[in-house]
């Protein structure tokens, strides 16, 4: 048997309203029906994007939060099933070292204080003294020297706050320690320390691991069996190297298809899947099989059964319809996975480059400016003055009824048919009128008053 087996455990949260009267209107189904197991001396890695239900599930284990439904087995003991005060006394040998280092530790108390804390509460030492000397042993396994039992956690660092952690985990002499999110918060240099103090800390205690994280890599590093987990449920597992080799959930391939490879030649080659739409929301998962939304290859089948999880051979479990036929090519995409899958149609595409050869040669274009209509009194037509009411010097100079055609127009003629008739302005046309492309309205301010003055001298003049 399993040091720590799950079998179809389901964590839903109810969804409450109402003022005076709580009413259950819904659930998150946060975790749902997840089984896997966990051999001792293992280390199991736990990946998926965020809110698939990863820390839940890693929490529901040492039932921080509360099973709903399923089995959460520990050496022979189902944990879901027993009363609070007999499952106090069985985390002693189940652990966690939390994601954020600074927000799990007392800021109160002194390292002494809380590594000896969960000592005194489980019986562990006759006395101070002897936790003391078993602190400062935990201490040196981690790589913190003796003189920090009297330091609080913000005279640390994030490494270093991240090994008290570890060191609290340790001093009560676990089976099973689950890590979740062990080094997201730390530097790439301080990631590797602490990723190898945690195999050593293995090798040399016989310690299980459950690893929850993000970064693919570091779960490959570190991790014997990994199952992906998407929506709440498990949809691949296998082992480290033949999940990297031959993803075959869908899911798993455009995860896979994430991971930068340090060879440019390979990375410029090889495809990356990229999916459509965000993930649902767990307070209403999809019917089926919680991927059929996004996934390149559904098919109708999908939309109707979820998919239970399984095994394909050599321990490789996957919860898909047609992860063999995907795998072998016999299998019609329904669902782009290019670029084009996120960000382009073909319509946004014609249109920007449309856009794009009207700007590139904007002498080509005619610009169409209605003909104005010339007043018999001599004033300026409406067309020609600008948002403040004032004319340009240009259509003040040429407002007399004798000079009527040098606006452009036709004459008497075409004005008096309603002025509907349009000049072509070519790009010579524009540089010799620059009140018509440049109107007085979006001169600055304090250009105003020269060019008022210039149209009253020119209509003196005229």
């Amino acid at each position: 048997m399993s040091l720590l087996e799950l079998d179809g455990v389901k964590v839903h949260f109810p969804v409450k309203k109402g003022i005076f009267f709580d009413r259950t209107v819904g659930h998150v189904y946060a975790v749902d029906g997840v089984s896997l197991k966990v051999e001792a001396g293992q280390t199991y890695g736990l990946v998926g994007e965020s809110g698939c239900g990863k820390t839940t599930l890693g929490r529901a284990v040492l039932r921080l939060v509360d099973v709903t439904d399923g089995e959460v087995v520990f050496d022979g003991t189902d944990l879901a099933k027993l009363p609070d005060e007999e499952m106090r006394r069985f985390r002693r040998r189940l652990q966690m070292v939390f994601q954020d280092p600074l927000g799990s530790l007392n800021p109160r108390q002194n390292v002494e204080s809380i590594l000896a804390e969960g000592m005194a509460a489980h019986g562990i030492g006759k006395d101070q003294a002897e936790r003391r000397e078993k602190i400062k042993e935990i201490l040196a396994k981690v790589g913190l020297p003796a003189n920090a039992l009297s330091r609080y956690p913000h005279e640390f660092s994030g490494g270093q706050r991240q090994r008290i952690g570890i060191a609290r985990a340790l001093v009560l002499e676990p089976d099973v320690i689950i890590c979740d999110e062990p080094v997201s918060a730390l530097d790439v240099s301080v990631q590797a320390q602490v990723i190898n103090l945690l195999e050593e800390l293995q090798e040399s205690l016989g310690l299980t691991y459950l690893v929850i994280a993000h970064d693919l890599a570091v779960v490959r590093h570190i991790s014997d069996v990994i199952g992906v987990m998407y929506l709440g449920g498990l949809v691949e597992e296998a082992p480290s190297d033949v999940l990297y080799e031959g993803p075959k959930h869908p899911y798993t391939k455009a995860l896979m298809s994430a991971v930068p490879v340090p060879d440019p030649e390979i990375e410029d080659r090889r495809e990356r899947i990229l999916l459509q739409g965000d993930l649902p929301s767990p307070a209403n998962p999809p019917a089926g099989c919680r991927f059929h939304t996004r996934c390149p290859w559904a098919q109708d089948k999908c939309a109707v059964e979820r998919p239970a999880l399984t095994d394909l051979g050599d321990g490789h479990k996957v919860a898909c319809h047609y992860a063999r036929e995907i795998d072998e090519g016999t299998v019609v995409q329904t669902r782009s996975t290019g670029i084009d899958a996120v960000v382009a149609t073909e319509a946004v595409a014609s249109k920007e480059a449309a856009v794009s050869e009207t700007v590139t040669d904007p002498a080509s274009a005619a610009v169409a400016v209605p003909a104005p209509r010339p007043a018999a009194d001599g004033a300026v037509p409406a067309a020609d003055a600008d948002a403040s009411g004032e004319a340009p010097a240009e259509a003040a100079a040429s407002g007399s009824g004798d000079d009527a055609g040098d606006t452009g127009a036709e004459g008497p003629e075409g004005s008096e048919a309603g002025g509907t008739a349009e000049v072509a302005v070519t790009e010579e046309a524009v540089a010799e009128k620059p009140a018509i492309e440049e109107p007085a309205a979006e001169k600055p301010a304090a250009d105003e008053p020269v060019a008022k003055g210039q149209a009253k001298e020119a209509s003196e003049s005229a």
